[in-house]
Formats: structure tokens, sequence, C-alpha cells
């Protein structure tokens, strides 16, 4: 039997990654994920790894295109607009087709914003961020115990699909504590990655670029590119669907207001209505089909986030008319509480006799 750890989720994330065999970590202070840096900045020469407390999130982000191409099991963290300083360079990586995780522990934005938890950050992680015709794959754990288990996922999927991988988290969930296990120490399986650069003496140099001024190869890359992104779309969908077997109502949500929901829809069914969750694990690709096939049987879907409005758009999407879609909203840093969860959907409810 495993023992369990009391841990924060940043925290949890940063000795998950190690675990996993991250060796590399490069980062830049901005809160509310700093422990996650703080942590890897002793945890990683614990394990023979490399901490740097880099110039800037631009500086990070380079380094970890360095150290992916040489084949390590590199990750970094930011905020919010860290995260958006760092988009140029997560476009390369992706172009390079390199393997990464980036942790996003969002705050309120936009601008510099507050400090305060949001998930306003949902368009950047999904919808690309930087410049081209890329994808992230976009993960989005909701409590510190899944946190630990998406963050050794994520490293696999990156090898993978060699293309960088984000966790998409928020203040609340990197600063709640919760007990959390590891489960029994084994050495991850990496493929071995011939494309990596060490030095090519006994073999043909491999070369990582994203430069490609002939636009014929250009466009092989990226049709090939679209091609691996498609391959995931197939078969790394997660989702969890909690009581949705005979709602009537179904709430969408994701992240630290899908835990808050759950509470919701406990105190709505005691009170006799039959709500349901069906909350995205993974952002991208996004369990489209798991939506559209709630909307065969369901009216009425409310999507509850901490933005003005993001992944509604997506289940307005996937359910394609089939079922009314609600929506309400947090921002600023304000959290939804489970009471005003329960009351939208008593309003949804009593319009819907």
């Amino acid at each position: 039997m495993t023992e369990k750890k009391f841990m924060a989720g940043n925290e949890a994330i940063a000795e998950a990654a190690v675990q996993a065999g991250c060796r590399c970590y490069f980062g830049y202070p901005i809160t509310p994920q700093n422990e996650i840096g703080e942590y890897m900045s002793w945890r990683l020469p614990q394990v023979g790894g490399c901490f740097i407390q880099a110039e800037s999130e631009v500086a990070a982000i380079y380094m970890v295109f360095g150290a992916a191409g040489a084949g390590a099991r590199v990750m970094t963290s930011s905020s919010s607009p860290g995260i958006s300083l760092m988009q140029e360079g997560i476009s390369y990586i992706a172009a390079a087709e390199l393997p990464c995780v980036i942790v996003n522990m969002m705050r309120a934005g936009p601008g510099l914003g507050g400090i305060q938890p949001s998930q306003s950050d949902y368009f950047q992680a999904t919808k690309g961020g930087g410049h081209g015709d890329y994808h992230l794959l976009v993960l989005a754990p909701h409590t510190a115990q899944e946190a630990v288990n998406i963050t050794m996922l994520a490293f696999d999927l990156a090898d993978k699909y060699r293309n960088p991988v984000m966790i998409l988290g928020d203040g609340n969930m990197g600063q709640m504590m919760e007990p959390v296990e590891f489960g029994p120490p084994k050495k991850p399986s990496v493929a071995k990655k011939e494309w990596i650069i060490t030095g090519a003496k006994g073999r043909p140099r491999n070369i990582i670029k994203t430069l490609f001024l002939d636009p014929v190869i250009l466009e092989k890359r990226n049709l090939a590119m679209g091609a691996k992104l498609r391959e995931a779309a197939r078969n790394e969908v997660r989702f969890e669907p909690y009581m949705i077997e005979d709602a009537d109502i179904v709430i969408a949500a994701y992240g630290t207001v899908a835990r808050i929901t759950k509470t919701a829809i406990k105190i709505l069914r005691e009170k006799g209505l039959k709500v349901g969750l069906l909350r995205p694990i993974s952002l991208y690709p996004f369990p489209y089909q798991a939506f559209a096939q709630t909307a065969e049987r369901v009216k009425n879907i409310l999507v509850v986030e901490m933005s003005l409005g993001q992944m509604v758009e997506d289940v307005k999407l996937a359910v394609c008319g089939k079922s009314q879609v609600h929506f309400y909203c947090r921002v600023g840093g304000m959290v939804p509480s489970y009471d005003e969860i329960v009351a939208e959907v008593e309003k949804i409810a009593k319009e819907a006799k």
C-alpha cells in the first residue's frame, strides 16, 4: 500500500514530473505557480537533474527548446502573462516537433490582472496561442491527485506525439493542499529518440529547425503535423461523465469549477432535480462527441466558467443546436460558489417547465 502525502497542487505536479523522468526545468517566478519552481530547485539536484531560474519567461522557453532537442524530459511552468511571453517559443517548439510539458496556473486577466484564480486562458491554450498552424495537447485536472496522474501522462503524450503538452490549472488548484499518492517508483518507459541532437559521430547528423524557405517542403511539414494532431484527436480524448445517465440538465465545467459543481449537483439531487456533470479533462482534443451524444437526450446544458465565455463556444459547436446552451460565469478572480450554481440550475429548470 502506497503512502499518501499531503501536498499543495503545485508541489504535487513538480514531484510527479520528477517521478515521470523530468530532469530539466527552466522557469521564471510568477504567482500563483512559484512553488513549482521552488520545489524543482532542490528536488532536481537530488536526482541528477538541472534547474535554472532563467532571466525571463522568454529565455526559459528557449532553454526548454534546447533541452528537448537534446532528448531530455523537460518542463516549464508559469502563469497567464508569463505564458503569453512564451508563445513565440512554444510555436517554435511545436514547429520543431519537440516534446515538452508546460504548466499554466491561470491568474485573472487580461493584462497584469490579479493573482486570484481564473480560466480566461482557455483560448490561448486550446486555439494555438502563438503564430502558425499548430495545437498543444491540453489537459485540465480538477484535484491534486488527478494533477499527479495527468502530469505523468503529459510526458508520455509529449513523447508519443512529439508535441508540447500543457497542463492547465488555476491559482486555487496550485495552492490547495490534498492527500496524494504516487504509487511505487518505476523507471519511465521512454522510446528511443532517433531524431535528437547528441553529436553525429557514427551516424548521419540530425538537424532541428523551423525555417523552410521552400513552400512545398513547408506545406508537407504542416500537413504532417496536422495529421499527427488528428491522430491525437482520435485517440486522446478524455472526459468524466458524472451522474449524467438520468440527468435532465447537464453542467459542463472543468478544473476548479468542476469540483464546485459536483457539490452543487449533490444539493440539487437532494432537492429532486436530476442534474449531472460532463467534465472535459482533455481541452484539446475537446470531447465533442461526448457532448453531441449528450445533446441527443438532454435539452439544457449549463456551461460554468471563470471567464467571460470561452469553453462555451466549443460546447455550442459540439451540440450543434440540439440542446439549449446556457452560460454562467464569474471573472476577475471571483470563484462561483455552489449556491450560485444551484440557483442558476433551478432557474433553468423552472423555465423548462
